[in-house]
This record gives structure tokens, C-alpha cells and sequence, in this order.
């Protein structure tokens, strides 16, 4: 093998590659013999297609693109009618449209910007949906389950039936035999923090006539409120749903799977658990529609089950369980049922993320779309001591076919942070990876507390903490992978977005473990992203920082841009101009405070990207300015990359 240094390997990969790396799937149906899938389509500006199994050309064609906006984040954004019909929100408008391969599709609700609807739901012949109306700029957005007629009469506005309201936020709207049950939560909690499952009784008009709380909602203390997930039913009279109480007195708390019984009306039999286990089957509900498990037709219920990295089992109706091997380790949902046959998404270790078709009876898995086997090492699952307790990453090794480090070099390390920062990286094979690590570039991703996947206890590890829990537990990894003869201590550099931007600025501001960094539409002032950013969270920070007006002196002194001074790090910043959550003005701010410190660094703002980058042309220039970034600060060459032009100080 030829030598070379560390970082400047001749790549397979190219950042031309990466729009195409990873795929974005979302909902998939069975739709008569053929499945049906959401996709995001990079090279189309990253709009939202629909496709079909066995045939090139989309059911829902450009300009088309099926995205909801409610929450912000979205979810539920297409349905199949059960036949070639399918509702979709067009993400342009917002508007519920009704359409069938080479129809031209027919809008379902009003022509009305205060409007979005999102969480779709075909059941008992009638279309759900969450509706949020925003009826002024920067007023709060009222939200409720509503049925939309799908005769083309609901674009009259009075035509829509409210079906139920009364909290600040809801969800997953499942009607069943003349019940509906939903999950509703209010202002300051988050969903994962404490949301309630509801079933009520629906009227002749399918509205809700009177309600009972099943479970799930506040408690007296944080660490006892319970967060409640995702209710199906499995027959007129049974529910069966997901809450994270503690497994047993003084065990840890986990999203484990429930079942309850209903006599006449409301009357139920009290909760009980179906399968009772020290791991997740559930996550956090950032996007509306998201399935953990899913029952079958013969009473048996399969289940993703999450600790670190996730499994498959199947509940039998007896109780026993059985696991279902799969190289399915991360990022698994499940979508849809028919007889034995399920429909995920998912990656795992050894295969890259894709759409799948199980066939439980068979045990055989097949890829309907991505699920490509890779050559790379699986990522390590690794556990470092920390100030706040055990510390969980997984680690990805320089890996070449053709090129190898001299022996007395340490590779330089790139350290991944997630966003949320309820997140969860589970060391899949990935395409993004891969790009470093065939370079000569170690990845460590960090799963620092706050992350899910590891039960309440480590999410509340975050709890007012955010900023110093998270970038302790960062940098406490990063010591530990240098420690065993892992990383090069003087060159570890770290990305993150969103929430992970914000630890990454923290991280670089409050400790010396890092020699640059990577923030992609990351937080930098909180009160700034408190002023202007959307109703879903606006409260989050109550349990990340703490409660306004009391806690306003820990927003200033813990957000980076409070204490410009501490930004000496080279920094690369990466911003979408059109993004709601966290708009140009942080970034904007960020790069003049390092700027004027005289710190290398660079800022991109890409025209059209929100929250998370979509388009071809985004996805390619961002991963090339991170490499030629990371090779300019941490000093190895960039073969075929063109150079980044860092600043000094700020421009005149």
C-alpha cells in the first residue's frame, strides 16, 4: 500500500457524490400490488416526490412536492386512499390535494396562507389531519385534529370539521369503531418531556363530544412525567400505544409498549404493559406520522427496539417474543402492514440507509430502494467516563484499499454532534463518513446526554444544563478516543447543526479540546433564536436552559455570542438563507465575532435552503468546503478539492 498522510488519501468519493449518498425517504404505503414512498429528490431543488415501486416515473411529479410545515418540522405529508387516489400537502401553498398518477391534482382545502395541514390519516372512509391556523404574524398558531371532506368541499373553509382541540399541540389522530385517540401536549413541554394519550367519543358530525386521559402527561416532577406515543388500534374495543413510565419501582424509564382494553363509552381497563424491556420503542416526535412498531392481521405486533443501536422483535399474542435478525441497526420506522409483510426504513452497520419489505413469516428482507451492503469496518460502539456519567459514541477508523498512514502519525479526527439535541447517531454505515474516513479522517459520533436512544435518564442528563452538559460529555469522548492512541489531540475538529451547531460553538468557546469547527445553521445567541423562531419550541428551552423572565441571565452569559471574546477557534459557517428556525441574523453575528477576532474562518449562506440542506448543488458545496476547511486548519493536503477562502479578520 502506498503512504501517505493522514487526511490527504485519494478518495472514491467525491463531493459530487454526496447528494446522492444518503437517501431522505419518508412515508411508504402498500398501494394494491405495487409500494409507494416518499423521497426527497436533491437534484430537484430537494422537493418531495412520490414514487412507485417498478416503474421510473413518479406519481407525483415536479413541480409537485409533498411537505408539511406543521410543527415546523412537518410529517404525514401524503396518504394513499387505499386505491390509485393519494392526498398530499404541497409544500408551496400548504393546501391538501387529491390526486392519481396522470390526474392532474384537485386541492381538498381552502386557498388560504393561514392554513397548514400535516399527520394525514385515511381511516373509517374519512381523511384526518392536523390542522395549525395561523391567523396574524407572531401570534400563536391555534392547532387541532380536523376530517377534510374529500369531495373538493373543503375548500370551503366552514366545510372542514374541527374534530377536536383544546391544547397547544396535537397529534397522530387514530380513529377507530366511534373513538378517536390522539396525543396532546402544551406550552413548556415537549413531547418527549410529557404528552398525554386522549380517546374520546366521536359524534354523527365526527366531533369529539367528551374525552378521557389514558396516559402519559405532567407529573409532580420532571424526571416523573411521562411522555405517551403513537396509539393504534388493533380492534374496536383495544389500543395499544407507547409511554415511558419506569419499567418497574427504581428501574429506568423507557418508551415500552402498552395495551389497554375499552368497555362501553370511555370505560377502560387500566394500562398494561405488552412487553416490558430496558430499551426504546419510541424516539422523539419531531415529525408527525413516525411509527415504532406496527400490528399485524393475526394479533402479532412488531416492534423496533432501541438501546445504543436498535433490533427488530415480534410480540405474539401470548406475550413471547422473539427477535427478528436483521442488519437493521439505526434509524429503523416502521410504515406500513399487510399480512405478514411490513414496509421500514432503515440502515444498519453494514448497509446504507434505505426502504425495505419485510417478510416476518420468511424471516427474509428485501431492499426496495437504497440498502446498499458496504466494505467499510462497522463503526465502534464505544463508552467513555465523564463528569456526568458513562458518555456514548461510536467511532469510525481512516479506512483505504490503497493508501496507509506512516506508522509514528495519529489521524486527524472529525467529531460529529447531532441536532435536537434529542437526537441519536447510531454508527451506521453512511455515505458522509465515508467521505472522511477513506481520506484518512477518524469520525466520532458522540452521543453526549441529552440524546435519545438511551432512556429518560439520559435525556434528562440536559436538563438546564444545555451548553455545559453536552460540550462536558463532547469533550470528554474526545479524551477518552485520545487516551487509547485514536485521534491526533491537536487535531480533532467538530461539526454539528442546528442544536449540535450550538455545542459545537460552546464546545469551541469553553474548552481547548478542539483545533477548529464546523457549525451548519447552528444556535449562537439565545435569546435571538427566542425572538424569532417558531411556536414548537418556544418553550423548549425552559427545560434546556431554564424559565424566562427568571432564568434570562443564564441565556447571556451561556450563549457563545454573549462572550465574543472566547471565539478564537477557525471556524466554517454554513447557513441557509430562507431557514425559520435559526435565520441568517445568528450566523451573521457569529462570523463578525470571529471575524473580529481575527480567527480564520469562513461563511457560506446557501439561497433557498431552510433547516437542513435539500438541494444537489448545497449538499456537494457544503461537504467540499468542509474538507478543504479541515485541510487548510489541520494541515494535509485536499487532492481534487478546490481551496476554501478563509478571512482573517472581517472584510471592509
Amino acid at each position: 500500500m502506498e503512504q501517505l498522510l493522514y487526511g490527504s488519501w485519494p478518495s472514491p468519493i467525491s463531493p459530487a457524490d454526496m447528494p446522492g449518498g444518503s437517501l431522505r425517504l419518508g412515508r411508504a404505503r402498500y398501494v394494491g400490488d405495487e409500494v409507494w414512498w416518499a423521497e426527497s429528490v436533491p437534484a430537484e431543488r430537494g422537493r418531495t416526490a412520490i414514487l412507485r415501486s417498478g416503474d421510473s416515473d413518479p406519481v407525483l411529479p415536479a413541480p409537485w412536492s409533498a411537505r408539511s410545515r406543521v410543527h415546523e418540522y412537518g410529517g404525514g405529508a401524503w396518504e394513499s386512499l387505499g386505491d390509485e387516489r393519494f392526498v398530499f400537502v404541497e409544500q408551496r401553498d400548504q393546501r391538501v390535494r387529491l390526486a392519481a398518477p396522470g390526474a392532474a391534482p384537485v386541492p381538498l382545502t381552502p386557498d388560504d396562507h393561514r392554513f397548514v395541514f400535516g399527520d394525514l390519516v385515511w381511516a373509517e372512509g374519512v381523511l384526518w389531519a392536523v390542522r395549525e391556523t395561523h391567523d396574524a404574524p407572531h401570534e400563536t398558531p391555534v392547532r387541532d385534529i380536523v376530517a377534510i371532506p374529500v369531495d373538493g368541499s373543503g375548500t370551503d373553509p366552514d366545510r372542514i370539521v374541527r374534530v377536536v382541540s383544546g391544547s397547544d399541540f396535537v397529534a397522530s389522530p387514530a380513529p377507530r369503531g366511534g373513538r378517536l385517540a390522539w396525543i396532546a401536549w402544551d406550552h413548556p413541554d415537549m413531547p418527549w418531556d410529557a404528552a398525554e394519550l386522549r380517546v374520546g367519543v366521536l359524534d354523527d358530525a365526527l366531533r369529539v363530544t367528551e374525552w378521557t386521559t389514558i396516559a402519559g402527561g405532567r407529573a409532580e416532577t420532571f424526571a416523573s412525567n411521562v411522555s405517551a406515543l403513537e396509539p393504534e388500534w388493533t380492534g374496536d374495543d383495544e389500543l395499544l400505544f407507547v409511554q415511558d413510565p419506569p419499567i418497574a419501582p427504581g428501574g429506568p424509564a423507557r418508551w415500552n409498549l402498552f395495551r389497554t382494553r375499552f368497555g362501553a363509552g370511555l370505560g377502560h381497563a387500566d394500562p398494561a404493559p405488552l412487553y416490558a424491556v430496558d430499551g426504546d420503542t419510541g424516539g422523539p416526535l419531531w415529525n408527525l406520522g413516525t411509527r415504532w412498531y406496527a400490528p399485524l392481521d393475526d394479533g402479532r405486533v412488531v416492534a423496533v427496539v432501541t438501546n445504543g443501536r436498535s433490533r427488530l422483535v415480534v410480540i405474539d399474542p401470548g406475550g413471547a417474543v422473539t427477535e427478528l435478525e436483521t442488519p437493521l441497526t439505526g434509524d429503523v420506522l416502521l410504515h406500513d402492514a399487510r399480512a405478514d409483510r411490513l414496509l421500514l426504513t432503515g440502515a444498519g452497520a453494514t448497509v446504507s440507509g434505505g426502504l425495505w419489505q419485510l417478510s416476518v413469516d420468511s424471516r427474509s428482507l428485501e431492499a426496495l430502494r437504497g440498502g446498499i451492503p458496504g466494505d467499510a469496518q462497522p463503526a465502534i460502539p464505544m463508552t467513555f467516563p465523564g463528569p456526568n456519567g458513562p458518555v456514548h459514541a461510536f467511532y469510525s477508523a481512516p479506512e483505504s484499499d490503497g493508501y496507509e498512514a506512516p506508522e509514528s502519525e495519529l489521524p486527524p479526527v472529525l467529531v460529529l454532534v447531532h441536532g435536537g439535541p434529542t437526537g441519536h447517531s447510531t454508527g451506521d454505515l453512511s455515505a458522509s463518513t465515508r467521505f472522511y474516513t477513506s481520506r484518512g479522517i477518524g469520525v466520532l459520533d458522540v452521543n453526549y446526554g441529552g440524546s435519545s436512544g438511551y432512556g429518560r435518564a439520559y435525556r434528562d442528563r440536559l436538563r438546564h444544563r444545555w451548553g455545559i452538559a453536552d460540550v462536558e460529555d463532547t469533550a470528554a469522548a474526545v479524551r477518552g478516543l485520545v487516551d487509547v492512541g485514536l485521534a491526533d489531540p491537536d487535531r480533532v475538529a467538530i461539526r454539528g447543526g442546528s442544536a449540535g451547531g450550538w455545542t459545537v460553538l460552546c464546545a469551541l468557546a469553553d474548552t481547548d479540546v478542539f483545533a477548529a469547527g464546523i457549525s451548519r445553521y447552528g444556535v449562537a445567541d439565545l435569546r435571538l433564536l427566542l425572538a424569532e423562531t417558531h411556536d414548537f419550541e418556544s418553550r423548549y428551552f425552559d427545560s434546556l436552559v431554564g424559565p424566562l423572565p427568571e432564568a434570562e441571565q443564564t441565556y447571556i452569559d451561556r450563549s457563545p455570542l454573549s462572550r465574543p471574546e472566547a471565539l478564537t477557534t477557525p471556524l466554517l459557517i454554513l447557513q441557509g438563507s430562507d431557514d425559520p428556525v435559526v435565520p441568517p441574523s445568528q450566523s451573521l453575528a457569529l462570523r463578525d465575532a470571529v471575524a473580529a477576532n481575527g480567527a480564520p474562518h469562513a461563511y457560506i449562506e446557501f439561497p433557498g435552503e431552510s433547516h437542513g440542506f435539500r438541494g444537489a448543488e448545497t449538499i456537494e458545496r457544503a461537504f467540499a468546503a468542509e474538507l478543504s476547511f479541515l485541510g487548510q486548519v489541520l494541515g494535509f493536503e485536499t487532492p481534487g478539492i478546490d481551496p476554501l477562502g478563509l478571512a482573517q479578520a472581517a472584510t471592509a
